[in-house]
């Protein structure tokens, strides 16, 4: 007793101010030691950052899972983030502190007063190209205001880029599993343990636990729902963005593709002669500054040559494989998509680029800015012998037209595709799936032209306001944070007071619209729905 009486008078000298009675009481022992957090603008909502899950990846332990934390003595200080992982801005600011691959950590924000509470958690997993995005807290990924809805949320860091995706012989040899990448799935395992281990002395439920995400973030939650490795980690899944059907080729366009073990090797070695390398030795003892700039050289961003691998370890098989033999997780999810994102923009778009307001964006990352020919070079090369049906059912006679029916074509199939994956995830499974269509675009300088962009829920879901929010913007704000918790607690969104959210059940051709408008909505119409049945059947499963 004497000496936690000497350990908390240290950590309220480091805090400076005493918690609130309303907050969890400091410090906080876990299984490798104990930690003094700090309040937030709330002081009923405790933070602990920077919360060591395993040991620094570096030197030798740089390509290989995850190992064991280092258990310290005393009151470890956990009232700041810490660096960032490797990331191409990082290596241009590595005097500065801001990254290292000393990132394996994670914060948990809560509202518990005691460990005794048993609160649902959420554990976020970060986006970012490659997974080289960042788990500490900004302004717009922050969990107080989730934690005072009543959930411990967790954000966590993993390894990204060539420190998480490279694959190469002679790191399969080591393994002892005859595989190598999927090093970034491995740290969000031993997340999802240290969770299980520890999560209770912040007053969260191991017993209930949801992994959530966006992007490349939305992607790594899939391939951990498929792994052998996660069984009994998390119980719920939200996956914001990349729910496709394994017959859409849009799945290998966006995060969610993957490699063989034979071609992500292929590409190790040619990254290994970029970095000038001869060997897994040689790449170990190179700064990481050197390695980002050799990722960088390696492939342009939409080549997406760096992804996860189909390893025979950490992912047996790939997504059709998986539901084929009922391998994925048995848990509900909530998934969807986004108006504006997988190369559609706003419909305002195209008359401001027209009249000299703003800039044409990119056509590989716009297709509806690649002209009335570029359209039909695209509906040639993407539907093959049904490219003539496609241009009936989406026509254009003008580069105006192309836009407008490039962006129905876009917008009908992030529906419909969701849909068909659900038929696939939920076969003989009674788990329930909530596919919602995402329509509110944020405010903005570039409203007009990007519109309900990839990402733009994500500070909804936080309930994080923005400086420029109205007050439909904190509705929707209210809304969507209430959804999430909902379903962080029970499986189920719908709650008091909000609009009815029914769940997948294979016959309503129909997703939950959210943002913009609440309710149900049409997938597509029929004769265009059984256009995009039929063409996903010309294509292969992935």
């Amino acid at each position: 007793m004497k000496r936690l009486a000497t350990e908390l008078t240290l950590v309220l000298g480091m805090l400076g101010t005493p918690f609130a009675m309303a907050a969890l009481p400091n410090p906080v022992r876990l299984d490798s030691g104990l930690v003094a957090g700090t309040t937030t603008d709330d002081p009923s909502i405790s933070a602990f950052r920077a919360l060591p899950y395993a040991a620094p990846p570096v030197g030798n332990l740089r390509w290989r899972p995850p190992a064991p934390v280092k258990p310290w003595q005393g009151v470890r200080a956990a009232d700041k983030p810490g660096p960032l992982c490797p990331s191409p801005q990082g290596a241009q600011k590595a005097d500065e502190g801001l990254h290292s691959e000393d990132c394996l950590t994670l914060s948990v924000v809560t509202g518990a007063a005691n460990a005794n509470e048993r609160r649902p958690v959420m554990v976020w997993v970060h986006g970012g190209a490659r997974g080289m995005g960042g788990g500490t807290p900004s302004p717009t990924v922050n969990g107080a205001e989730l934690a005072k809805k009543g959930v411990v949320v967790v954000t966590l860091q993993y390894r990204g880029g060539p420190f998480s995706l490279l694959s190469l012989p002679e790191l399969s040899k080591e393994s002892g599993h005859n595989a190598s990448g999927n090093y970034g799935l491995m740290d969000n395992v031993a997340a999802l343990q240290w969770v299980q281990r520890n999560i209770a002395a912040f007053g969260g439920d191991p017993n209930n636990v949801t992994i959530f995400g966006e992007s490349f973030g939305a992607a790594t939650c899939h391939f951990l729902s498929m792994s052998p490795l996660t069984k009994g980690l998390f119980h719920k899944m939200i996956t914001q963005s990349h729910s496709l059907y394994p017959r859409d080729p849009t799945m290998m366009e966006v995060a969610a593709k993957h490699l063989d073990l034979k071609t992500a090797e292929a590409d190790g070695l040619k990254f290994m002669q970029v970095a000038g390398a001869k060997s897994v030795a040689e790449l170990r003892a190179m700064p990481w500054p050197k390695l980002v700039e050799a990722f960088n050289k390696s492939g342009k961003p939409e080549d997406f040559i760096w992804m996860y691998t189909i390893d025979g370890y950490v992912l047996p098989r790939n997504f059709s494989g998986t539901y084929a033999v009922q391998g994925q997780a048995d848990v509900p999810v909530l998934t969807g998509e986004n108006r504006d994102e997988n190369r559609a923009t706003a419909d305002t778009a195209f008359d401001l680029v027209a009249a000299g307001k703003a800039k044409k964006p990119n056509p590989a990352m716009a297709i509806g800015f690649r002209g009335l020919d570029g359209y039909r070079e695209y509906a040639n090369k993407r539907f093959g012998a049904l490219a003539d049906e496609f241009l009936k059912l989406y026509p254009a006679t003008t580069d105006r037209e192309a836009f407008f029916s490039a962006n129905a074509s876009i917008r009908d199939n992030q529906r419909i595709s969701p849909w068909m994956w659900a038929s696939m995830f939920t076969a003989k499974r009674n788990k329930p799936v909530y596919l919602y269509f995402f329509t509110h675009a944020p405010p903005g300088p570039n409203r007009e032209m990007q519109g309900v962009f990839h990402a733009a829920e994500i500070p909804y879901v936080f309930n994080k306001a923005g400086a420029a929010w109205t007050d439909e913007d904190r509705r929707v704000g209210d809304t969507m944070s209430t959804y999430w918790v909902n379903f962080a607690r029970t499986g189920n969104p719908n709650g008091p007071g909000l609009p009815n959210w029914a769940a997948f059940d294979g016959k309503r051709e129909q997703v939950m619209e959210l943002g913009g408008h609440y309710g149900p909505i049409p997938l597509a119409d029929p004769v265009k729905l059984d256009f995009w049945r039929r063409f996903y059947a010309t294509q292969p499963a992935h």
